[in-house]
């Protein structure tokens, strides 16, 4: 039975510019309904003295539940929360689900406020965390970093593309066409025709300079590239157009560029001035502990789950950054195609999936960056798919930072059977003691 069964319940609908209120009465009648205010100040105020007019002759202080709409209920949220009152947000997934109610098909802001309403009144339903000003606006930062990041890849893809049409063979002669010596050699020579005409010593100091990989590589490297121009000035379609192309694309990207170095410096100035710094940097250090884990990648695991402490089994972690299997179920029936549920935070997974790839590398010298996990990925998971594979190094990963977090301790690498010697050992030793 859901514990808000004999008291006052406001559900609240949350729009770009407005919201609509229904209020509930204890034995769950309507006491007020389709109430609409504007999301302003005076809206604001207004809705707060339905609040207490409700709890005045109700004689009881009202609950209130809105859904989450991304970031259009943050105002309200924060703004309810700074005057005491206690406002819960609720998954658009809860009350999607249950929506359907009635047979006939309704959808408009006016009865979805009261669907809210009834359904968090009779149901036992879970809401999601709250999250503190500070921590709101460091998610915030971290996402406008992920944002400038995929702008920054769609502008190298649509540029690695353009050279299919304007210079052929260029893509081949450079394993990343935004490193500084193939950013520095096409910025110096945008057409085939350019590099043609320029004198072989002068490129030479140029690809040796850049790249300081000795004279023997770049005599080698521009003897390639001399090759792939006498082709691209027949295959290539007007390659005079180009030259415009490549400054447009160096510009944008060094922008680009320029901008993640800010955010990361302000995310870093951010967190050193917040209430929580000493906290956090120290979790930031923890989770640092696993091998491939960079500042960034810590940041945004850190800030994705909030608190660890709202998380009391690491099943929970792993269901909020949408890691578990889905279920498919039905009489005898047992689905063995289940995916993942992608339910949960999908720029924390995308951090998880960096990280999962990272350990399951060799570094340079060869050596396995996550021995254990390296050797769960190609042997104990071989013949698996690669998504597979990973999806599963994610889900390993996820209950390893669920106990570095819990235990404030860093990440050691052990193997599983030693492990488990060692965790028996503790539970004979308790045994014993007691």
């Amino acid at each position: 039975m859901s514990k808000l069964y004999d008291l006052p319940v406001i559900g609240i609908d949350v729009a770009a510019n407005f919201s609509v209120a229904t209020v509930l009465k204890q034995n769950g009648d309507i006491y007020k309904k389709n109430f609409r205010f504007n999301h302003s100040l005076e809206g604001f105020n207004s809705f707060l003295k339905l609040f207490y007019k409700a709890e005045e002759e109700l004689n009881s202080r009202p609950n209130v539940f809105c859904e989450s709409t991304g970031i259009y209920h943050l105002t309200l949220l924060h703004f309810l929360i700074d005057r005491q009152i206690d406002i819960r947000v609720i998954n658009p997934l809860i009350t999607n689900s249950n929506k359907n109610y009635n047979i006939r098909k309704v959808k408009n802001d006016k009865l979805d406020s009261f669907s809210i309403a009834r359904l968090c009144k009779f149901n036992d339903v879970k809401t999601s965390f709250f999250t503190s000003k500070d921590m709101l606006h460091l998610k915030l930062l971290v996402r406008d970093y992920y944002k400038i990041i995929d702008l920054k890849a769609n502008a190298k893809k649509a540029f690695t593309n353009a050279l299919y049409i304007y210079y052929p063979g260029l893509q081949k002669a450079f394993a990343d066409l935004t490193g500084k010596t193939p950013l520095t050699f096409i910025t110096t020579y945008p057409t085939p025709q350019d590099l043609l005409d320029a004198p072989s010593d002068e490129v030479l100091t140029l690809l040796v300079d850049s790249s300081r990989r000795g004279l023997k590589w770049a005599k080698s490297k521009l003897e390639l590239l001399k090759g792939i121009a006498s082709s691209a000035i027949v295959l290539g379609i007007n390659p005079l157009t180009f030259k415009s192309k490549v400054k447009r694309f160096v510009d944008t990207y060094n922008f680009y560029n320029n901008q993640c170095l800010s955010l990361l410096d302000e995310i870093k100035d951010f967190i050193n001035g917040a209430s929580f710094a000493d906290e956090f940097n120290h979790n930031i250090s923890l989770l640092c502990s696993f091998k491939g884990a960079g500042f960034i990648s810590a940041v945004t695991l850190l800030v994705e789950m909030n608190d660890i402490n709202n998380f009391t089994k690491s099943s929970q972690l792993v269901a909020f950054f949408g890691v578990d299997p889905s279920v498919n179920d039905s009489g005898d029936f047992r689905s063995t195609a289940n995916k993942m549920s992608k339910r949960g935070t999908a720029i924390g997974r995308r951090a998880l999936y960096a990280l999962a790839l990272a350990s399951v590398r060799k570094t340079k010298a060869g050596v396995p960056m996550n021995q254990v996990l390296y050797e769960m990925y190609h042997t104990t998971l071989k013949g698996k798919k690669k998504k597979v594979r990973l999806v599963a190094i994610m889900n390993k990963l996820l209950r390893y930072i669920f106990s570095v977090l819990k235990n404030q301790t860093p990440y050691e690498e052990r193997n599983p059977k030693i492990h488990q010697q060692m965790f028996m050992s503790q539970v004979h030793n308790v045994t014993n003691a007691a």
